[in-house]
């Protein structure tokens, strides 16, 4: 823990919990602490990157943005893990559906990610095939059952650019079972495996090319709010 605080993370040890959730934007970090969590305290704000420790249920749960993409994600949850001691991890985010069967709102619990990410292309020197923790997606699955939460547990992808051009054998992934599209959880996955901590990605479906239906701010809330309660009573059974 000598390496603390680090360059993008003022916490101090003992500030951050073993498990933590991770969404993107550090904003939804400062709701989730600020809606689910009793005595939510801030342990970083270096960068705009939010991040509070607090109490669930009876368990300690921090919670902190990661910014958009595998860049960017890959520096906290490195950060996180290697000197802070995080343990169990769930990113919490939204994603677009590949499928018809995909519906807006539904919830993807990602057994693994595909991706043409450059870093695990250089990484290795066959094709790495990043997956989640199985306790963590199996509590998840069972817990998503339970509630009757429209779910599907399947592969996503996650893409490193949010604006592109269509390419050869891009309709492959649809085809191939992927069942939506978003921006970080295959170097989650990537890192947790390398220093042998859990990893698991929850995220709701924003949009979907099948129908013109937008979710309205109020509709993503609440949409979100479901997933958030079902990360949360996941992750503290770790």
């Amino acid at each position: 823990m000598s390496s603390i605080p680090t360059p993008h993370n003022r916490a101090l040890e003992g500030e951050i919990a073993e498990s933590i959730l991770l969404p993107g934007d550090p904003m939804r970090a400062k709701y989730i602490a600020e809606t689910f969590f009793e005595n939510p305290v801030c342990f970083n704000d270096v960068r705009g990157m939010l991040g509070f420790t607090g109490q669930y249920k009876g368990k300690r749960i921090s919670v902190m943005g990661t910014g958009m993409g595998m860049p960017s994600l890959s520096i906290y949850v490195t950060e996180l893990i290697k000197f802070y001691g995080v343990k169990n991890l769930i990113r919490v985010g939204t994603a677009g559906s590949c499928q018809e069967k995909v519906k807006i709102r539904d919830i993807l619990i990602a057994q693994g990610a595909c991706t043409d990410n450059g870093f695990l292309r250089k990484a290795f020197s066959g094709d790495y095939a990043p997956i989640a923790d199985f306790e963590l997606l199996n509590r998840a699955y069972e817990k998503a059952v339970e509630r009757k939460i429209p779910h599907h547990v399947g592969l996503i992808r996650s893409s490193d650019m949010f604006y592109r051009e269509p390419y050869v054998g891009e309709e492959n992934w649809a085809r191939y079972g992927v069942l939506g599209v978003e921006m970080e959880s295959a170097l989650l996955y990537t890192i947790a495996a390398k220093y042998r901590a859990r990893a698991l990605a929850l995220t709701v479906v924003s949009d979907s090319p099948f129908v013109e239906e937008i979710l309205s701010s109020e509709e993503r809330e609440q949409s979100l709010g479901e997933m958030i309660r079902l990360a949360l009573d996941t992750i503290i059974e770790f």
